[in-house]
């Protein structure tokens, strides 16, 4: 699959590459990013190869990825025909109660700051960042839906927020007749497995699209890091990286580095390839810092896992999730295996009789 093989975001009829590129790395304001310069060059390759879908924040590094990108297509053009996605929630202004969060006032000043920064009349997707449990939902989704209706944005979706909020928020939309979210945005890698629990399905039951972010886990999937030189390497993203380096995460990478082996590819590309299988995933995001890494990532469109190293990878990162999804997930005391339907098993009471004809 080529990143200019387009799908659409959830239900939505939002055309985007199946390949996201992130724009926290652009700008170096936290000691690891990109230059300008190098920014720059990787928005042209990636826009060269076909992509189209660029993901930042007002906050990602401190207001300079939006920059970088209002720079670039207000020097370059072509800014109608790419997907810019913002985010709302973080603050730049310390001390100032209503600098962040999801309130009527902030979102909006926030808006109106990206679309400076952006140099753009615009936002194609406006995320909210993160679940902000001091503002109620319907004034969240009611200002979202104001800024449709001005203009000012054309999808709205969450990030980082609970799955029965997610649902709150998109029964409200439609129940209120406002803008409905269009995609949900999670941490979703093989060594972040649990929104299958609830984040997921409820994506999948609501249409959302589902855009992981880092599907490499902060680099520790790239397979730059190993067991022999987990206490000597140096992690630019610092405990993003080291608070990973566990036996656990070992040996899941056992698996990845094996499944790469045999596929003849990079262990980064296996990673991908893996999370863009998952049901209802439409477009990774990935956090290129060099033109190596872009090309490398980009690559993993065309990484075919087999059914079995899929098996054994899904198996060797096999998560615990709360209550009660391992539960249901185990049977519980419903072991007793029942019809096939969609070809699963089904679950039924084991103090029912046997025998069909056996009833009350």
């Amino acid at each position: 699959m080529p990143l200019d093989h387009y799908v659409t975001l959830g239900r939505s009829g939002l055309r985007v590459s199946p390949i996201c590129l992130g724009a926290m790395t652009f700008g170096d304001d936290w000691g690891w990013g990109s230059s300008e310069k190098d920014s720059a060059a990787i928005l042209t390759r990636y826009l060269a190869l076909g992509g189209n879908f660029i993901d930042t924040a007002n906050v990602y590094t401190k207001g300079h990825s939006e920059k970088i990108l209002g720079d670039y297509f207000d020097q370059q053009g072509g800014r109608d025909r790419v997907v810019i996605a913002t985010k709302f929630f973080g603050s730049l202004y310390t001390g100032d109660p209503n600098g962040g969060g999801a309130n009527r006032k902030s979102m909006f000043a926030a808006c109106e700051q990206s679309l400076r920064r952006l140099k753009t009349d615009y936002i194609d997707l406006y995320w909210m960042h993160c679940w902000d449990k001091f503002t109620p939902i319907e004034e969240t989704m009611s200002a979202l839906d104001d800024l449709v209706s001005s203009g000012k944005v054309r999808y709205i979706g969450f990030s980082d927020t609970p799955a029965w909020k997610v649902a709150e928020a998109q029964l409200l939309a439609r129940f209120r007749g406002w803008a409905p979210l269009a995609a949900l945005q999670i941490e979703y890698s093989l060594l972040e497995r649990t929104v299958e629990g609830e984040l997921i399905p409820a994506a999948l039951e609501f249409g959302l699209g589902v855009t992981p972010w880092s599907p490499l886990k902060s680099g520790v999937l790239s397979g730059k890091y190993t067991r022999k030189n987990a206490k000597t390497v140096e992690a630019k993203r610092g405990a993003w990286v080291t608070s990973n380096l566990t036996e656990p995460t070992f040996k899941v990478l056992d698996v990845l580095f094996a499944a790469a082996k045999e596929a003849k590819t990079s262990p980064a590309r296996v990673a991908l390839a893996w999370v863009q299988a998952q049901p209802g995933v439409t477009s990774s995001i990935i956090g290129a810092r060099t033109m190596e890494q872009l090309l490398d990532n980009v690559a993993a469109l065309e990484t075919k896992l087999t059914p079995k190293q899929l098996a054994a990878l899904d198996e060797a990162s096999k998560p615990a999730l709360n209550f009660p999804f391992d539960f249901i997930r185990s049977a519980g005391p419903f072991a007793r295996s029942g019809t096939t339907i969609n070809g699963e098993k089904s679950l039924v009471n084991p103090l029912a009789p046997a025998d069909d004809d056996e009833r009350y």
